[in-house]
């Protein structure tokens, strides 16, 4: 990837009456990279893109573009292509007509639109769709129509807000793999905004988790997954084996206490914390370092997966096992083993 900075917010605040929207946001993207926005709603996700496409002017901060200032750039002179969740076709425009429109409006040529329409369809698998009516289109048709049009003017930083929003699970499932392939065949540098992880995760090159107008956590996908920084992070992800304990020293080692048992830890402190299981780091043998017994509660059948609720005396955890030719069956008492390095994170305790 292209390690140049193409855009670059700095200290970004944003106030409406009393909401702070944005509390001093600070985010780099680099030329050609997929910066995904994700976090709840209510986060700022929405409030950004549209200071970034200067629909919104911040209240404090510095907005750069490859390190020329951008605040008293107006929308039209950006360069920035924006996507809506609702795609905001033009009804009374056929598919050719709505991706031309913007050509259009800068004055190219009409055989320079021809062409540049046309490449934009073709990239986009529409190629035999130029006369269709809009209003015909299935979801994922007027989806790519958007995309299109936001693509056609080539823009230097195209902005897609939770552009699948509307569209079904198994529809979503197959466009995310072709956004993600056309984004990066175009080499086009992205912020992506979603409430969705498994939709950020399977697009972007780099997530900024956000929380309440602040940034929580940036990093990859897996590193974002592998690593939570925050209790909130984990909970937002899914993870919810999460339990109170006390790490304490016990004959020059550390041991977090906890209701289902002592168990081995990295860090070198003391105190009341919050432990992490990772449910998708044991193994259903009694191999590993540690070894839990429970009774099973509850199987879901996922595909590669069994959901596998467990009864530790008064606490139950949920575990993400490989599938078997037989799942355990409810009632059973199981023993499951991990490796505490790889399956056991420790946060702060909250107060």
């Amino acid at each position: 990837m292209n390690t140049t900075t193409a855009l670059t917010l700095i200290d970004i605040h944003k106030s409406f009456g009393e909401t702070r929207a944005l509390k001093g946001v600070s985010i780099e993207v680099k030329e050609g990279e997929i910066v995904a926005i994700l976090g709840p709603s209510g986060c700022g996700k929405s409030t950004l893109l549209q200071i970034v496409a200067g629909i919104e002017k911040p209240d404090q901060g510095s907005l750069l573009w490859k390190g020329n200032p951008l605040e008293n750039t107006p929308p039209h002179l950006r360069g920035f292509g924006l996507m809506f969740q609702d795609y905001a076709l033009f009804p009374h425009m056929n598919v050719f007509d709505n991706i031309a429109f913007g050509l259009r409006m800068s004055a190219m040529e009409k055989k320079d639109i021809d062409q540049q329409v046309e490449k934009t369809l073709n990239l986009v698998g529409l190629a035999d769709f130029k006369i269709r009516n809009v209003n015909t289109l299935s979801g994922g048709e007027g989806q790519r129509v958007a995309l299109a049009r936001a693509l056609v003017t080539q823009p230097r930083l195209l902005m897609l807000d939770e552009p699948l929003g509307s569209v079904d699970r198994t529809l979503r499932e197959l466009l995310m793999s072709e956004i993600r392939q056309l984004l990066r065949h175009m080499h086009q540098t992205v912020l992506y905004v979603t409430h969705d992880q498994e939709e950020a995760f399977a697009i972007a090159d780099r997530v900024v988790l956000m929380r309440a107008g602040e940034v929580e956590q940036i990093g990859t996908p897996q590193e974002i997954y592998s690593r939570p920084a925050s209790l909130f992070v984990a909970r937002f992800l899914g993870l919810t084996n999460l339990l109170p304990g006390e790490i304490r020293r016990t004959n020059g080692e550390y041991v977090i206490k906890t209701a289902i048992g002592d168990l081995p830890v990295s860090e070198q402190t003391t105190g009341l914390v919050t432990l992490l299981i990772r449910p998708d780091a044991v193994n259903l043998d009694s191999q590993g370092k540690c070894v839990i017994l429970g009774k099973v509660i509850e199987t879901t059948f996922r595909g590669s997966l069994c959901r596998t609720i467990l009864a530790l005396g008064e606490v139950s955890l949920t575990f993400d096992l490989p599938c078997r030719p037989s799942l355990p069956e409810i009632g059973q008492t199981v023993q499951l083993s991990f490796d505490p390095a790889e399956s056991l994170l420790v946060f702060p305790r909250e107060n």
